[in-house]
């Protein structure tokens, strides 16, 4: 199994990143100003809703659309055919969160490439393309 460079898992972030505020934010924009006056809390929600439920659902699925568009995913530490679930998801994204890139520092210590929020939560990246 190929675990992939912490490049490859920068470019996914990138693209993430991009998806959320160029795409996502834009896209909700678009729809609030076309349904007139919508309330703050909706406007929180969606906010909340691109930034922290983006991930982790993602991951739970599969993959998000920077991991896809890589190569990259991200599976169970201790099965690598197998994807993680909501929970191990929830804990790697607080975790990369809260600790950001310094988060990637265990990256180059370790023979999976795992960062720290990888092995706070039991998982690991791999690649499957490439």
């Amino acid at each position: 199994m190929r675990y992939p460079l912490l490049s490859t898992r920068l470019k996914s972030i990138l693209i993430d990143g991009l998806i959320i505020i160029i795409g996502g934010m834009y896209l909700a924009s678009a729809i609030f100003e076309r349904l007139g006056e919508v309330p703050d809390y909706w406007r929180a929600l969606t906010l909340f809703g691109l930034f922290f439920v983006y991930e982790p659902v993602s991951q739970t699925l599969g993959c998000t659309l920077g991991n896809f568009l890589t190569g990259i995913r991200v599976r169970k530490a201790n099965d690598e055919a197998k994807r993680i679930n909501i929970f191990q998801a929830m804990i790697r994204f607080v975790v990369k969160t809260l600790f950001g890139w310094v988060s990637f520092v265990t990256i180059h210590s370790n023979p999976k490439r795992q960062a720290l929020h990888d092995l706070a939560a039991g998982t690991v990246m791999i690649a499957v393309k490439g």
